[in-house]
């Protein structure tokens, strides 16, 4: 093969390619990804880190993990899930009057995958909103609430909660600080987070 074909491909290469589209027919529908690939990718993408975990055994263990990497053992924490106070017990993590939560220990709604965004209400932050809260968030969540869409979310809530609808519903999306702030930015606030993921499908 030519040097310079290597260099900048045969135009063969490309006629081939224009063939290739011409060819696919309008009605071919677009290959989409599975609901967990979908997030995994855009969660990624935003900056998220997440554990899998198939079991709470996994969950308490990663989450040591966690307070280890980033040295939070005698550190203070927000939670207001009560289920997931015997994380921060067994580790003699303070979630009581607390004055400077290192972070917050938090599960969620949904997980939101085509946008990669995690959903909360008032049942993980009551009245706070995003920017009142610790940047540093570990959350809890479960592959049962991967959905697809922000409606999708939203519909699995109202479905849930029936008549005590939770009030303060917010996506956060961004998971490291933006360097340059631009219009798709803009009022949107960013978490230091780790999600939590465990498998009950």
């Amino acid at each position: 093969m030519s040097l310079f074909r290597k260099i900048f491909g045969s135009t063969n290469d490309s006629s081939k390619s224009e063939k290739d589209k011409e060819e696919k027919s309008p009605f071919t529908p677009e290959v989409k990804l599975p609901i967990d690939e979908m997030f995994t990718h855009n969660f990624k993408s935003n900056g998220g880190k997440f554990i899998y975990c198939e079991s709470l055994e996994e969950v308490s263990e990663n989450f040591l993990n966690i307070l280890e990497e980033n040295d939070w053992f005698e550190s203070e924490a927000i939670c207001y899930d009560s289920r997931l106070i015997y994380l921060l017990d067994e580790n003699k993590i303070n979630h009581q009057n607390t004055k400077d939560p290192k972070f917050m220990l938090s599960s969620c709604e949904n997980l939101i995958a085509d946008e990669g965004s995690i959903l909360f209400s008032s049942n993980q932050f009551r009245h706070f909103k995003p920017n009142d809260l610790p940047t540093n968030m570990v959350v809890f969540g479960t592959t049962s609430q991967l959905v697809g869409t922000k409606s999708d979310g939203l519909r699995y809530i109202k479905n849930r909660y029936d008549k005590e609808y939770p009030s303060n519903i917010t996506t956060i999306k961004y998971f490291e600080e933006v360097k340059e702030q631009d219009f798709l930015h803009y009022g949107s606030c960013h978490k230091n987070l780790c999600l939590l993921l465990l498998e009950d499908l």
